[in-house]
C-alpha cells in the first residue's frame, strides 16, 4: 500500500516524517522509471506507481513470503478453488501470487 501511495495508517509525528521521506524518494524512483523507458512519459505519477506495482508484484509477494521466518503463515489456506493448500509455499501454482487484497482498499482489509 505505501509503495501504491494508498496507505492509511499515518501513526506518530516520528513515522509521520519516514513517511513523508519514503513517499518523497518514491516519487524520485518513479520519476527514473518514467525517465528511462518512453513508453511511460505520458503517465501521471500514479500510474507510473501503479505500472510499477503491476510488473513488480510477483517479486515483492515472493520476497515477503518466501523469506518469511519459519511458523509464519499466510491465512488464507488455499488458492482458487480451494485444492492447492498455500501453507509452506511461495506460491499457489508455481505462479500465482496467492493474495487477493492488492485492490481491495486498505480500510476493508
Amino acid at each position: 500500500d505505501i509503495v501504491r501511495g494508498k496507505d492509511l495508517f499515518y501513526g506518530n509525528p516520528q513515522e509521520k516524517d519516514q513517511r513523508k521521506k519514503l513517499d518523497e524518494n518514491l516519487k524520485t524512483i518513479f520519476k527514473n522509471i518514467k525517465n528511462k523507458n518512453k513508453d511511460l512519459t505520458t503517465l501521471k505519477p500514479k500510474e507510473v506507481r501503479e505500472y510499477w506495482w503491476n510488473a513488480n508484484r510477483s517479486t515483492i509477494w515472493e520476497a515477503i513470503t518466501c523469506s518469511a521466518a519459519g511458523g509464519s503463515q499466510y491465512f488464507r489456506g488455499t488458492c482458487g478453488s480451494g485444492k492447492t493448500a498455500t501453507q509452506g509455499k511461495c506460491r499457489c501454482n508455481g505462479d500465482q501470487v496467492p493474495t487477493y487484497f492488492d485492490y481491495v482498499p486498505q480500510y476493508l482489509r
